[in-house]
């Protein structure tokens, strides 16, 4: 007969656990109408009376409710603790006077703090990097677990070391050792079973790059050896850059000296040279109306007056002649002081 009586009556849940300062419920739902009177209790001590025709009556607890659940079939009444304390813990009951009475178990659970000692870190490739990390004021013990760019490490790569006791708030240390392979996110996560999502701290780790010249234990950083690289191509540049610019001042050679030490100029013609004889220098075309024939008439007289020839061979015209040093060229030509001057023209 008491288990059929017992079958009427439902309490839910049957185990909570809420962290510190949360809303704990409980719901007591009773399919005997013949009840009269419902008590609440928290760890054997009566918190709430409820009257099956009066409702809840004034409680000398102000954390501690009751609501009536229209939602369940039959007469339902939850209980509402409006801020779980540690105290609260244990056994919650709910006993129908002379019927029945169902128990459930309340956990209050502590949320501390995460931290990763230090400041992100960086490190060459291959390098080993310590990192801690602190969980304080959690109770009970809280879960700790490492991850790097979001994926778990397994529980054999850290340590794991805590301080408490069951009554008091636990601390728990880490160390993680990592292998600096690429650049990465280093995160250290804990939690208790009332907390939704666990408490993260997060750090950085930056890898660098290096480059090891053979033969020698010096490490040279990849960013001098691109700035050596630069500096370098910048002075071939302007090796470059100087050549160039002298090439083309040896090219701007004067017109003026070109056709000064031409050979023609002096008369050294082809059809002067077959004759054995020497053009008549001072002949001069006065149908000339070129400028610059006339200044290079003008240089040819200067630059005979340091010449002197002591054999004046015949002139033999030549049809070889070209045109343009008939045109351009006319030259005095001094004898010794004991011969007679001629003056020839070249036809």
């Amino acid at each position: 007969m008491s288990l059929a009586v017992g079958a009427q009556l439902t309490l839910f849940p049957a185990t909570l656990r809420v962290l510190r300062g949360d809303e704990a419920r409980f719901t007591c739902s009773a399919t005997n109408s013949r009840w009269t009177v419902m008590v609440w209790l928290l760890n054997s001590r009566a918190e709430l009376t409820i009257s099956r025709e009066n409702g809840a009556l004034p409680s000398i607890n102000p954390n501690v409710t009751a609501e009536k659940s229209p939602a369940s079939q039959g007469d339902s009444w939850m209980l509402v603790l409006k801020s779980a304390e540690r105290h609260n813990q244990g056994e919650v009951t709910c006993d129908l006077q002379g019927i029945a009475t169902k128990s459930a178990s309340l956990f209050v659970q502590e949320k501390g703090s995460v931290k990763i000692f230090g400041d992100d870190k960086l490190a060459f490739k291959g390098q080993s990097v310590l990192f801690e990390c602190a969980a304080a004021g959690w109770f009970p013990r809280p879960k700790l677990q490492w991850q790097v760019n979001g994926k778990k490490t397994s529980e054999g790569e850290y340590n794991i070391s805590s301080e408490g006791s069951e009554k008091s708030l636990y601390t728990v240390t880490s160390n993680l050792t990592v292998t600096a392979v690429v650049s990465s996110r280093v995160d250290c996560l804990a939690s208790v079973s009332a907390l939704p999502v666990p408490l993260k701290s997060s750090t950085q780790l930056t890898v660098v790059a290096e480059v090891v010249q053979e033969g020698d234990d010096c490490t040279v950083p990849l960013a001098v050896t691109a700035s050596l690289s630069a500096l370098l191509l910048l002075v071939l540049l302007c090796i470059c850059t100087v050549l160039c610019y002298r090439q083309r001042r040896e090219s701007k050679a004067s017109p003026q000296e070109a056709i000064r030490f031409d050979p023609s100029v002096f008369g050294m013609s082809s059809g002067a040279q077959v004759a054995g004889g020497m053009v008549n220098l001072g002949y001069s075309n006065e149908s000339t109306t070129d400028a610059a024939y006339k200044e290079i008439n003008l240089e040819t007289h200067s630059q005979m007056d340091f010449v002197s020839f002591h054999k004046v061979p015949d002139v033999v015209s030549s049809s070889s002649l070209s045109l343009h040093n008939e045109a351009q060229i006319q030259l005095c030509l001094t004898e010794e002081s004991s011969k007679p001057v001629r003056r020839i023209t070249t036809v």
